[in-house]
């Protein structure tokens, strides 16, 4: 329902930005960094959609795979706690019991 819900509300932005852009479709002066020049209007309206959508879509991408790569990572941390402790306990339940630490006792009380 979320990925319809999506793809209408851009289908409606989408509607709305091309019904604005050949509403404005004389020509205007347009400064770059390097120069200016004239562009019709609709292709400046057009563009700067596009490359807002595609930064947007970048650093959306970006963030997808940062999490994604956390989650891997958690995911091998929690096996590696799991399996390092079921090992740890069973070596413990199959090791006889330490004595000695009572025979040290019992040397240094004999003192």
């Amino acid at each position: 329902m979320k990925g319809q819900t999506y793809f209408i509300f851009a289908l409606i932005f989408a509607l709305i930005v091309a019904v604005f852009a050949v509403i404005n479709v004389g020509n205007v002066e347009v400064n770059y960094l390097f120069g200016s020049g004239q562009a019709p209007l609709i292709l400046v309206i057009l563009f700067s959609v596009l490359l807002g959508g595609l930064i947007t879509a970048l650093v959306g991408a970006r963030r997808f795979y940062q999490l994604k790569r956390e989650i891997k990572q958690l995911k091998n941390e929690k096996m590696n706690q799991h399996s390092g402790s079921t090992t740890t306990s069973n070596s413990e339940e199959m090791r006889p019991p330490d004595d000695s630490s009572d025979i040290g006792e019992e040397t240094n009380s004999s003192r």
